[in-house]
């Protein structure tokens, strides 16, 4: 009875193949390794980047050397991994990620120089260990910012100079006061770095970047800053919009609202830490496994905000991914730690994701 059942299935496969099925099998094989590289297919829009570091650049080379023009450092070029201890200048990591852009082809966006975070204590205190005093943290950012900038002249073509410098609120002023930059030098601090930072480099684009930054309130404050600093005739070129969002905020028109916005101070705006959660923001849970009816809607929101960044074309200058695939992904460490998150277009395993296709097939 067996051997009668096996010949059965065998004929019915032939009969299968003979009438194109397995022709057809391999059709569909095929297709599926015909992916689409995703700077290939913004090639006319903007270019299209992802934050790296020194592990990924090695794991996840074949994946970014396919897709991506653009190359952002992770961590390797903020103060601490640069200048951790006083004079001590550690580039090595660094220079490996331009080198791969090198390499490839791609341009280097530098992130970040002047951050009330992950900067070495050291920085804000003297030699005694008293708080610095205005005129040695001034000339430590500068010395800072030439040396980091000056190595990559003509390397990095844009840099994120000053980051997440505007309150989220609560205060009469639109800065955060509670950043050692400001609380020692004041207000003028940031206009400092890009001073600082356009002698070093003249043909480098100098970026504001922040959080929250298609958040009305938030924005009107951001965009006070930038007018503040052109008015000044401060070197500031464009405005970074983190771009770190969920599956429930913000609208597609919040996002193209602020992209005008800004622009009609006559910046560039750039989308510099792109992720969308699977999570909502009030979400604290924890999932084995991401839903496919929130990846569904975590691709129709992809293709929304894509659509926004596509129809803004001439002063959306650049788009670019926090991370490379979803195996490693800062999200998974915040806001809740050692949660699982799939934030980004390609999976675990390196593969598209449906929100890969709805930003390609357009």
């Amino acid at each position: 009875m067996k051997k009668h059942l096996f010949y059965l299935l065998l004929a019915l496969v032939m009969i299968w193949c003979i009438t194109g099925g397995c022709q057809q099998e391999e059709e569909i094989s095929a297709l599926h390794k015909e992916v689409p590289a995703l700077a290939e297919v913004y090639q006319d829009f903007f270019p299209v980047g992802a934050a790296v570091n020194s592990w990924t650049i090695e794991s996840h080379k074949e994946l970014i050397e396919k897709h991506f023009n653009s190359l952002t450092a992770e961590n390797e070029m903020k103060f601490e991994s640069i200048q951790r201890s006083p004079g001590k200048y550690t580039f090595e990591r660094a220079d490996a990620i331009v080198e791969l852009a090198e390499k490839n082809g791609m341009l280097v966006r530098g992130h970040t120089l002047v951050w009330h975070s992950q900067t070495p204590a050291w920085v804000f205190k003297d030699e005694k260990g008293r708080p610095a005093s205005r005129e040695l943290l001034l000339k430590r950012m500068e010395e800072h910012i030439t040396t980091v900038v000056s190595r990559y002249r003509g390397q990095v073509y844009a840099w994120d100079v000053v980051n997440e410098a505007v309150t989220d609120g609560g205060g009469p002023g639109y800065l955060r006061t509670d950043s050692p930059w400001y609380r020692i030098i004041g207000p003028g601090y940031i206009a400092q770095a890009f001073i600082f930072a356009h002698r070093a480099d003249p043909g480098a684009k100098l970026f504001y970047n922040d959080y929250s930054a298609v958040d009305p309130a938030k924005s009107d404050r951001i965009y006070r800053l930038l007018k503040d600093l052109l008015e000044q005739g401060v070197p500031v070129h464009g405005v970074g919009i983190q771009g770190h969002w969920d599956i429930s905020y913000p609208s597609a028109n919040q996002v193209e609202a602020a992209i005008r916005k800004y622009a009609s101070l006559g910046l560039e705006v750039q989308i510099t830490e792109l992720d969308i959660s699977v999570f909502p923001w009030s979400d604290r849970g924890h999932l084995r496994a991401a839903p496919k009816n929130r990846l569904r809607t975590q691709a129709q929101r992809y293709r929304e905000l894509f659509e926004v960044f596509r129809r803004n074309k001439d002063v959306v200058t650049g788009v670019t991914f926090w991370g490379v695939a979803d195996d490693r992904t800062w999200k998974d460490n915040f806001p809740v730690r050692g949660r699982k998150d799939w934030p980004l277009v390609f999976d675990e395993e390196h593969q598209p994701k449906a929100a890969f296709w709805e930003i390609v097939n357009f």
